[in-house]
């Protein structure tokens, strides 16, 4: 007899949006992937997910600047088989974090009950601990169901030594039925601030095959520059970074590192408030032939830049388990990084690349030992072998079924 499709309520904070479109894309992939396979499997045994996301937008009482944008964005939209709903909470910019999870879930809930009288949910689920998680937990308790949190990365390392948060965390935690982590390493954190290990079961990110592959034709990086346009000389090393333009992701360590790289270039993909900083820090250093800000760029330009750089460099201080590590591995290029957080559940051997010490000089010499000995590009590439999205809806499928079992 076939089984009819369970119904999922995703609440992130941490998703894509028109004015944001590369802010938690792999949290929209994941859950893209899972509706995908839900519509697929209709009508079968096993049944399957229907995914609704509630992606909340916090506003400022007088929304200026980078908010005015955000407040222009439509309450509901369809985006890629997903009906994404963007109810508004009052946000008060660095000293309201406290009252935030409240604020989201009193915002949310008329939303999810007008969503659940529609289709009835099975699941609430928080993709990303704090303040996702306690807000979720309070529309779980309003609506008598079972709750998820999954847990990504400084919503552990960082709000979780910060007292407030770590509390309402840990009591999220005790009300929640499941717990997810990106890592086995970010598992560990959670059961170092007391949230119970058996409750998490480790869920690695997905990866788009088609998309992120090595690209191997001459005029790569010809192509390359051209489109980003900048001066990329044949025989320059090519370092290409990833990441918002953040202090934590150690861009300036990054620019640093490549100042000791004869003729090295280095590609800055993301955007953030560190930017400023980093372009003054590259003209101090002489380097603004050889250092290039890219902004944010589109996932099918993605793959063109990674597989032409020599090496990923991604100093960061923290992270749960970095897409763009996984990103730059499938399309064949080798990732010099710190070991944090599921960095060696990654990079496992040299042939994915190096691990360092988080200062110019270790990275500069983690890129020396890529470039003078760099591994070939199919077998760099298989290392990235086990990921996909969907294995990772597959694999979500399953937590979320034990879950309303």
């Amino acid at each position: 007899m076939s089984q009819p499709a369970k119904h999922v309520l995703s609440l992130s904070t941490l998703y894509p949006n028109p004015v944001n479109p590369r802010f938690g894309t792999f949290v929209a992939r994941s859950l893209e992937a899972l509706a995908k396979r839900g519509a697929e499997t209709v009508g079968q045994d096993t049944g399957g997910w229907q995914v609704s996301v509630v992606n909340p937008i916090g506003l400022p009482p007088l929304a200026l600047g980078r908010y005015r944008e955000l407040a222009k964005l439509p309450n509901k939209a369809e985006e890629h088989g997903i009906t994404v709903h963007r109810p508004r909470f009052t946000l008060i910019p660095k000293v309201g974090a406290r009252r935030n999870a409240s604020a989201i879930a009193k915002a949310a809930l008329p939303i999810i009950h007008r969503i659940n009288e529609e289709t009835p949910i099975d699941l609430i689920d928080a993709q990303f601990f704090f303040p996702d998680g306690p807000a979720a937990a309070l529309i779980a308790d309003e609506m008598k169901l079972p709750l998820s949190i999954k847990a990504r990365g400084s919503d552990i390392t960082y709000w979780g030594g910060v007292d407030f948060a770590r509390d309402q965390m840990l009591n999220a935690a005790i009300r929640a039925k499941g717990l997810l982590a990106v890592s086995g390493s970010m598992a560990k954190e959670m059961a170092a601030i007391g949230i119970a290990r058996d409750k998490i079961r480790v869920h690695y990110t997905g990866l788009d095959k088609e998309r992120f592959r090595p690209l191997d034709h001459t005029q790569l990086r010809t192509q390359l520059a051209s489109q980003l346009g900048f001066a990329m000389p044949d025989n320059a090393p090519l370092m290409v970074c990833v990441g918002a333009l953040i202090e934590r992701k150690g861009q300036d360590i990054a620019i640093a590192a490549a100042a000791q790289i004869e003729g090295a270039r280095l590609v800055l993909v993301g955007k953030g408030d560190d930017e400023t900083h980093l372009r003054q820090l590259a003209r101090d250093l002489g380097l603004v032939e050889r250092v290039h800000f890219a902004g944010s760029l589109d996932h099918d330009v993605m793959p063109l830049v990674l597989s032409a750089a020599d090496v990923m460099v991604l100093p960061t201080a923290n992270e749960g388990l970095a897409n763009a590590w996984v990103e730059a591995l499938a399309c064949g290029t080798p990732v010099v990084t710190c070991d944090v957080g599921g960095a060696r559940e990654i990079i496992t051997n040299a042939t994915a690349g190096r691990l360092v010490k988080r200062d110019p000089e270790s990275v500069a010499a983690g890129v020396r030992a890529v470039l003078n000995d760099p591994p070939m590009r199919h077998a760099v590439a298989a290392m990235a072998e086990k990921f996909s999205w969907q294995t990772n809806a597959i694999e979500l499928a399953a937590y979320y079924d034990g879950l309303v079992s």
